[in-house]
């Protein structure tokens, strides 16, 4: 599994769901949100060819994705927990790094990190 970023596990909708009165995001309000951070990427990446976060390769990763001390720390401990591989640990860098750029975030955080490792983990089998 390691050759996938992302693993979302989408739930059926329960009736109440459906015709609740409650909205939810706008496609346009996400588009921005993902415009935004797709900028942000580019302009951090450019200088090494590169546009988008699931082009760095490790030495990038090690260089440009700064974390805050938790994040480490829980990164740290998912790599022994999770055996994870060295392409494993890339990927949820990547999908950290992408979660920070999302929330307007210069350096990756434990909550970053803990949602790219739900993301991973968010496996089911049907």
């Amino acid at each position: 599994m390691d050759r996938i970023d992302i693993h979302v596990h989408v739930p059926r909708l329960e009736y109440s769901e459906m015709v609740s009165n409650q909205t939810a995001e706008s496609s346009a309000v996400i588009r921005r949100r993902v415009e935004e951070a797709r900028a942000i990427q580019y302009r951090r990446l450019s200088s090494y060819g590169l546009y988008c976060n699931s082009q760095m390769g490790h030495k990038q990763l090690k260089s440009i994705c700064a974390m805050t001390r938790d994040a480490q720390d829980l990164m740290r401990q998912a790599f022994t927990k999770m055996n994870l591989s060295a392409r494993g640990y890339d990927r949820i860098v990547k999908v950290a790094r992408t979660i920070a750029d999302l929330a307007g975030s210069e350096k990756i955080n434990g909550q970053h990190i803990a949602e790219a490792i739900h993301f991973r983990n968010n496996l089911r089998v049907v």
